[in-house]
């Protein structure tokens, strides 16, 4: 896109994704969002900034499908979630959304 003579690129998150640090930011911050979809969509711009060929061989899905689970929009079953979370070498970890919970335990 060019405006004003200027050349503009689209933005590309998975260009941004240089670091194992970014990657975790980026999940985590996706994550408080509480978008199943949105989940779906920042997994398939990190496998896709690490290798989606690696990351589906790894999960053991089909590239194709891979691609077709992970799209804006989709809404992929937790089995496919937790295989891509574990051949990217991420983890879901469950923390007290607030602390009204670890208050009245005390």
């Amino acid at each position: 896109m060019i405006i004003n003579g200027i050349e503009f690129k689209p933005f590309d998150m998975a260009e941004e994704l240089q670091t194992e640090e970014d990657i975790q930011v980026y999940i985590n911050l996706v994550m408080e969002e509480d978008d199943p979809a949105e989940l779906a969509h920042a997994l398939g711009v990190i496998a896709k900034a690490r290798g989606m060929t690696q990351i589906a061989k790894q999960a053991g899905i089909g590239r194709e499908s891979l691609y077709k689970a992970l799209r804006e929009g989709a809404n992929p079953r937790y089995g496919t979630i937790a295989k891509v979370l574990g051949a990217l070498g991420l983890k879901l970890v469950a923390v007290p959304a607030n602390n009204t919970h670890q208050e009245s335990l005390s």
